[in-house]
C-alpha cells in the first residue's frame, strides 16, 4: 500500500512513445508535473505535441535527457519523484540482431532505470510497462494455459532468441524488474501487461508502433484477398494509459495486470472497419485459408513460419482480465471504436 502525493513530480521514461503520450496527457490533465525522460529533449518533432498538451492543461512538463543504455542517466529526472513510470522499450519484430536490438535495450534499460530508483530515496512506486508477450508467445499458449486462458500467474516459457525474440525480451526484462524489486523494500512494483495496443496516436508522424502496420495492410489492399484468422488480444491505447495512471495512484494496486479488452483475430478486426470504411478501402472480407498461408506465408513474410502459422492461425486467444477490471476499476472501449479511431487518423495522415 503506497499513497502517492500528486503535488510531487512524476517521471515517465520514453515519454514521447505511443502509450506514454496518452499517459502524459492524463497526468497533465490532473495538474501533475511530469518529468519526461527522453533521448532527444530538443527534438520538437518528437516533443511538440506534449508541449501543446501542457499549454492546454493545469499540469507542467519538464524534459530530461536520458537513454536506456546510458547508466545513471535517469537520476536527474527522478529527483523529488515518488512515482516512476517506465514505459520505454522497443516494439518491433523486424530486427537483424535480436540480442542487440531487442533484448539488451529491454533488459539493460530496465536495470538502468531501477538502479536509479534504488538511488533515489523519494521513489515509492514504479509502474512498469511490460506486455502480454511476457506471458505467452503464440495464441496456442493461451488455450494451453491452466484453465484454458492466461492469467497473471503465467509466464512465457516458449519464446527464444530464434523464435519470437520480442516476446523473450519482454519476459526477461519483466523478470529482471521483479528480481530487483524483490531485493529491496523502499518501493513497490506494479506491472501493466497489455495485449496488442491500437487506438489513435497523439503524434502520428513519429509513431513507429508495429500495431499500425496491420491496419495499413487492411487498408492498402495487401490483404484484399483475405485476412488471416490470427488470434490476438486487443486493447485501446487510451485504456492502457488509464490503467497505468490508476496503477500508479491507487494505493492497493499490486502485482501484474493483464490489460486486454477483447479476444479477437485479424479478420474480425478488419470486418469491424467495414461499416465506416468498407466503401472506400479494399478491406478484407474473408479469411485466408490456413493451408494457403502454410504454402505462401514463409515466402511473403519471414515471420510467418510454418510453426507460427500452426500456433496462431485459426487459434483463439484467451485471457482473464478480471484482475484489472476489479482492482483498477477498469472498463474498456468497444473494439469498433478503437479500430475506427485508429484508421481515421491513419487516413488523415496519408498513411493509408
Amino acid at each position: 500500500m503506497k499513497n502517492i502525493d500528486k503535488s510531487k513530480p512524476v517521471m515517465v521514461s520514453g515519454a514521447t512513445g505511443y502509450v506514454a503520450g496518452w499517459l502524459v496527457k492524463k497526468l497533465l490533465e490532473e495538474g501533475i508535473t511530469v518529468h519526461a525522460a527522453v533521448r532527444s529533449p530538443d527534438n520538437k518533432e518528437k516533443t511538440g505535441h506534449l508541449d501543446l498538451m501542457a499549454g492546454e492543461t493545469p499540469g507542467m512538463i519538464k524534459y530530461f535527457k536520458a537513454d536506456l543504455l546510458s547508466s545513471g542517466s535517469y537520476k536527474d529526472a527522478m529527483k523529488g519523484c515518488e512515482l516512476v513510470f517506465h514505459t520505454a522499450s522497443p516494439f518491433t519484430t523486424h530486427v537483424d540482431d535480436p540480442q542487440k536490438e531487442l533484448i539488451e535495450p529491454a533488459v539493460k534499460g530496465t536495470i538502468n532505470v531501477l538502479e536509479c530508483v534504488n538511488n533515489t530515496p523519494s521513489v515509492k512506486r514504479v509502474v512498469l510497462t511490460s506486455s502480454c508477450a511476457a506471458i505467452y508467445t503464440d495464441a496456442i499458449d493461451t488455450i494451453n494455459a491452466p484453465g484454458g486462458r492466461i492469467t497473471e500467474d503465467v509466464w512465457n516459457t516458449t519464446a527464444s532468441i530464434d523464435y519470437q525474440p520480442y516476446s523473450l525480451s519482454k519476459t526477461l526484462a519483466e523478470k529482471k524488474a521483479w528480481e530487483i524489486a524483490g531485493a529491496q523494500n523502499q518501493w513497490d512494483l506494479v506491472v501493466i501487461n497489455p495485449s496488442l495496443v491500437l487506438g489513435p496516436p497523439l503524434n502520428p508522424k513519429s509513431t513507429t508502433s508495429e500495431s499500425f502496420s496491420i491496419l495499413k495492410q487492411f487498408g492498402d489492399g495487401t490483404m484484399k484477398w483475405g485476412a488471416p484468422k490470427m488470434g490476438v488480444g486487443l486493447v485501446d491505447v487510451r485504456d492502457v494509459a488509464e490503467a497505468h495512471f490508476r496503477a500508479g495512484f491507487m494505493p492497493a494496486s499490486n502485482g501484474r495486470y493483464i490489460t486486454a479488452a477483447h479476444s479477437t483475430d485479424f479478420l474480425e478486426m478488419a470486418k469491424a472497419l467495414h461499416k465506416k470504411f468498407g466503401e472506400n478501402y479494399p478491406l478484407p472480407k474473408k479469411a485466408i485459408p490456413k493451408w494457403l498461408l502454410m504454402l505462401v506465408g514463409p515466402m511473403v513474410n519471414p515471420l510467418f513460419s510454418r510453426k507460427f502459422i500452426k500456433n496462431n492461425i485459426n487459434v483463439p486467444w484467451r485471457a482473464d482480465n478480471s484482475k484489472v477490471k476489479k482492482e483498477l476499476n477498469m472498463d474498456f472501449r468497444p473494439m469498433v471504436e478503437t479500430l475506427n479511431d485508429s484508421f481515421r487518423v491513419m487516413v488523415a495522415e496519408g498513411a493509408i
